[in-house]
């Protein structure tokens, strides 16, 4: 139980009713949340309730204690102590919740991340290791030591900061966060059953394109992963002419996103006018980059397709001090066809989002708060 006390962070206050309640208005369907989120709780279901409650009340939280501070608290600290300590979750039920409860009219849009709580001074903490973090430092480094956590996230479609929290697991030093993701996404298509459309899943850079797309080879689901801007990848070789010797070519011409001379004529190419301006996206099918990890029964290595993106936009909101980056893009899909480029640019901007959920613990539990509009004490409500 004591990576869920995790989630309580330190010198923060915790915003609840991002969207107002509305008298009048039924809230038998918040109710009925609220009370399948309770029936996650095994023991101690009560004083774990009351935590809940009191993460999303207004209240300053710097500690477990802080939290029977809370309006409509009913326990003490020691309660709450005794809860984490003793207290119990049926941590595949509550996911079972969470999927059941993803706003009906959001497209498939997901997005991946990783963040990490830093806890340098909590020597004694179990499961603390050291995790780069590009915001913080150590001796000069960007190393802390805390926990880390992998997050899944719905994403919105609308002009908003809205996410749905789907899943998030705690990341050891050890794990490779690309097979995290992939079993994580893998688990959250079982949860969600049949789609609209396929799901697409956004990373942002730090992630092994090729490895996720290996992972997720016949999972039906498309994923963008930013790339960095020296990347190398190669079209398909032009095939031998007859009668020539020696082994097939398996690279082709040679595609750099620093060299525009290297770009050959875009496969697809799109232009439109959005809050950012003039965006122009272009994108090259069946490119892949060299890579020394997975290879063929035969032994020799695998060729990994996919689509190279370049989005270039004329402005950043709020930021008219700033000249936009170009960014590329790799995306990967079950067909070619199923790319949709105002979808994946619109879904990698909106990426981002996930910021608001997971850049601290209790940014995660007041976004929590929000994506379902947890108001602290409905009537009615379970604990």
């Amino acid at each position: 139980m004591r990576k869920e006390s995790n989630l309580l962070g330190e010198d923060r206050v915790a915003v609840v009713r991002s969207v107002g309640q509305l008298s009048g208005v039924d809230q038998g369907e918040l109710r009925r949340f609220r009370g399948e989120v309770y029936d996650c709780f095994d023991r101690r279901a009560d004083a774990l309730f009351d935590l809940v409650d009191g993460i999303c009340a207004p209240v300053t939280v710097a500690g477990v204690a802080y939290l029977s501070l809370a309006p409509g608290a009913r326990r003490g600290h020691g309660a709450a102590y005794a809860a984490l300590s003793a207290g119990r979750i049926d941590v595949d039920l509550l996911r079972d919740v969470l999927a059941g409860v993803r706003p009906v009219g959001w497209r498939p849009d997901f997005a991946v991340d990783a963040s990490v709580w830093a806890r340098c001074d909590a020597e004694c903490s179990p499961g603390r290791g050291f995790y780069h973090h590009p915001g913080r430092h150590s001796a000069g480094q960007p190393i802390v030591a805390g926990w880390g956590y992998s997050w899944l996230v719905g994403l919105s479609a609308d002009h908003d900061s809205w996410t749905a929290v789907l899943d998030a697991r705690r990341l050891a030093v050890s794990d490779n966060m690309n097979l995290v993701a992939a079993g994580q996404i893998r688990a959250v298509l079982a949860r969600l059953g049949p789609l609209e459309q396929p799901a697409l899943f956004a990373f942002d850079g730090g992630y092994d394109p090729v490895q996720l797309s290996v992972e997720l080879a016949g999972a039906g689901a498309q994923l963008v992963v930013r790339v960095r801007d020296d990347r190398v990848f190669y079209a398909r070789p032009v095939p031998r002419a007859g009668g020539q010797a020696g082994a097939p070519r398996r690279h082709g011409v040679k595609v750099s996103c620093a060299d525009p001379a290297s770009w050959p004529a875009a496969d697809v190419v799109l232009a439109a006018d959005d809050r950012y301006g003039r965006v122009q996206v272009s994108a090259w099918h069946r490119l892949h980059p060299k890579q020394r990890t997975y290879r063929e029964p035969g032994g020799a290595l695998s060729i990994i397709e996919g689509t190279l993106i370049r989005l270039r936009v004329s402005r950043l909101p709020g930021r008219r001090d700033r000249e936009p980056k170009t960014v590329w893009l790799w995306w990967h899909g079950p067909t070619e066809s199923d790319l949709d480029l105002a979808r994946v640019w619109r879904c990698y901007l909106r990426r981002f989002d996930i910021e608001h959920t997971s850049a601290s613990p209790s940014r995660s539990s007041a976004g929590l708060c929000r994506s379902y509009a947890l108001p602290s004490r409905p009537t009615g409500g379970p604990g």
